[in-house]
Order: C-alpha cells, then sequence, then structure tokens
C-alpha cells in the first residue's frame, strides 16, 4: 500500500484538525465534566459533512472512502473521546442499516437529516444477558396486523436520551433469528432507562432501553427477511472495528502530545525531564506503537476501499490500536507522575477515556478469537 496521501485526504484531514483545535480541545475539559451531549459540536460536524462521508451522493453522502473517513475521526478523538463515539455511532452503526435496507419514506425522513446532523440515531443490541454473544439476545418480536410487538431489555446504548430512532435487533419468526427494526422515538412502549454512569467518556450518554410491548409497523421492518440481520451486520462488523482503531489512534496520540509537552517544561535536578533517558525511553515506545496502530488501521481501511478480504487485518488494526493507545496513555501518566492523577490535566481523562475503546467494536479475547481463525481458514 502507498501510505501517500491524496489531496483530498489530505485536505480532509487538515479540516477536522483545524475543527479540533479551534472548537473542540477548547471545550472537551467542560464538555467532559458537564456530563451532557455535545450537541452544538455534534451539529456542527454534520455541517461540516462529517456524518455523510460513507454515504453515496444519491443519498445526501459525500462519498469518501474509510481512510478519509479514520483520518477524520483520529482528529476528532484527539480533541474528546466523548464526542469521537457520538459521531462514530451516528455515521455508522446509528445510519447505516437505514440507507442499506430502509425505504424512501425512511431514507428522505430520517436518514437524510440524520447525515446532517438534524436527526440522531442509536443501535440497540447489547442486552444483560449479551454482549460479545449474539446468540443470547433475547428481545423478541411477535407478528400482529400490520407489524410486530417487541419486548425485551436492551443495554448501552448510546446517545439513548437525545436519538430520534433507534436499530434494534430482536429475534423474529418460527425460528427465532435476528431481525432488524426501525423504532421512533414516540413509538408507544419504548422507553429510555436509567442513564448508566460510567468511568470515561462522560459526554457520550448511554443508558439502558425496554420495549414494552412496543408496537413497530411492518414498514419499519428494515430486514428483507425474517432472520436476516445477522448476515447485515456482518457487512457492517470489519468497518466498525477499523474505525474504533483509529479512535484508540487518537486518544494514544492526544496523550503522546501532551507527555511531550510536559516533558519539555517539566524541570528536575536542573534539567527538563525529556533529557533524561528513563523518560526518552517512554517517549519513544509510546510513539512507534502509536504509529505502528495508524499504518495498521490504514492498511485494514485501505483492504476494505479496494474490496480485499480484511476481515483479519481489521481485527488485528482494533486490537492493537486500542491495546496500543491504552499503553500510551498509561505512560503518559506515568511521565506526569502525580500531575497525571490531578483532575485539571487531561492525561486523566485521556486515561479513563481510551478504555472505551477497548469494549467497543469487540474486546481484544474476541478479537484474538477471530484473528486465530482466520488463520487457519
Amino acid at each position: 500500500m502507498d501510505f501517500a496521501l491524496n489531496e483530498d485526504q489530505a485536505q480532509i484531514r487538515d479540516t477536522f484538525a483545524r475543527f479540533c483545535d479551534e472548537r473542540i480541545r477548547p471545550q472537551a475539559q467542560a464538555l467532559d465534566e458537564a456530563h451532557e451531549f455535545p450537541r452544538a459540536l455534534f451539529e456542527e460536524l454534520g455541517a461540516l459533512g462529517f456524518f455523510a462521508m460513507r454515504y453515496p451522493e444519491d443519498a445526501g453522502g459525500i462519498d469518501t472512502d474509510l481512510v478519509t473517513l479514520c483520518l477524520a475521526l483520529e482528529e476528532i478523538a484527539r480533541g474528546s473521546m466523548s464526542l469521537a463515539g457520538c459521531v462514530t455511532m451516528q455515521s455508522l452503526m446509528g445510519t447505516k442499516f437505514l440507507h442499506m435496507l430502509g425505504n424512501d419514506d425512511i431514507r428522505e425522513r430520517l436518514l437524510l437529516p440524520a447525515l446532517q446532523g438534524k436527526k440522531i440515531g442509536g443501535i440497540c443490541m447489547t442486552e444483560p444477558n449479551a454482549g460479545s454473544d449474539l446468540g443470547s439476545l433475547a428481545t423478541t418480536a411477535t407478528k400482529v396486523d400490520g407489524g410486530y410487538r417487541l419486548r425485551g431489555q436492551k443495554m448501552w446504548v448510546t446517545s439513548a436520551p437525545v436519538a430520534d430512532f433507534f436499530t434494534v435487533f430482536a429475534r423474529a419468526g418460527a425460528e427465532k433469528k435476528l431481525t432488524i427494526f426501525l423504532v421512533e422515538k414516540d413509538f408507544d412502549g419504548l422507553r429510555i432507562g436509567r442513564a448508566i454512569e460510567k468511568m470515561g467518556v462522560w459526554a457520550l450518554p448511554t443508558s439502558e432501553l425496554a420495549l414494552e410491548d412496543c408496537f413497530v409497523p411492518d414498514s419499519h421492518r428494515l430486514s428483507r427477511e425474517e432472520g436476516d440481520g445477522e448476515q447485515h451486520l456482518k457487512k457492517l462488523l470489519a468497518e466498525i472495528r477499523i474505525v474504533t482503531g483509529a479512535l484508540a489512534v487518537g486518544g494514544g496520540r492526544a496523550a503522546l502530545e501532551e507527555a511531550i509537552r510536559y516533558a519539555g517544561e517539566r524541570v528536575q535536578f536542573g534539567k527538563p525531564i525529556n533529557r533524561f533517558q528513563a523518560i526518552q525511553m517512554k517517549l519513544a515506545e509510546m510513539a512507534t506503537d502509536l504509529e505502528a496502530a495508524r499504518r495498521l488501521v490504514h492498511y485494514a481501511a485501505w483492504l476494505k476501499d479496494s474490496e480485499l478480504p480484511h476481515m483479519k487485518e481489521a481485527s488485528m488494526a482494533k486490537m492493537f490500536a486500542s491495546e496500543a493507545g491504552a499503553d500510551i496513555c498509561d505512560k503518559a501518566a506515568r511521565i506526569l507522575a502525580s500531575y497525571g492523577f490531578a483532575m485539571e490535566y487531561p492525561v486523566q481523562r485521556f486515561l479513563r477515556d481510551i478504555r472505551f475503546t477497548l469494549i467497543g467494536g469487540g474486546t481484544s479475547e474476541i478479537l484474538k478469537l477471530v484473528i486465530a481463525k482466520e488463520l487457519s481458514s
């Protein structure tokens, strides 16, 4: 792969880098402490065309490749992992199935404004007893006249309190296989449950969601057939993992930049601490791991863009980038020592937030199993 960026990619990267420096970073700490959805920045990113990047022009998109999306996401995550998590959900899982499977009304009324940042979408897969094991999903969809009745409990629903619509996975048909439904926020029987208090990404609202005999019309069954949900999910899974890797690269980069800045300013024993070998070695390790993670993410994205086999590489990229990002943030906190433990410095936020990337898109343990299976196939 040629790692040189083309003119469009470089321009888009630079646009989001400026947006990060001028709009996100000055607000990141305040947004985090307020525990509030970053609606203004969300809408500004919509105006910039971020949500439309991975969609064709006939759907209201701008049709960029996955490498370009990763470049933009790295810059956003460098400023705020909470915001990056919100917009990643919107740009892929929250809207992709509407584009893939929705009818003209759904695309016009919900998808198009969502790509402009004017409506917010969420996805409901995880349940109290079902995370990595999709086979344990218990939410059911029972066929009735004119639609379905959905019953079940969902967990870890990103943006749930502010979302306008949800893509819901439930079991339907005689064989009770995964089927995809679209549930709008005002549907009877949909109830947003308690907010989940988290260790990090405080400005990324996450809640439980209950489907209490929720009626969903036939027009809102996104699956073309009952039970085809898993095959549609698999089409998106590698992309989810690749972009999660890009988020980890952005989070690790923020921590490395802060560690370099601090090490150049902090004086001990008569000289800046970046002149001590112990600190130099940490910075060298951090920079090397960050570059390796970025290359893996971009290579996996390039394979996807080139329509080449990429599931193994997507899993490798996500696993390595998230683990490397967590290690980089930990090393940054060690370099700052007591200040890495202080809430007034951003490293504590980077260290808390990076763990979000260890979970999203599959844990490292699950990804190792995927990689091993790909190696033996």
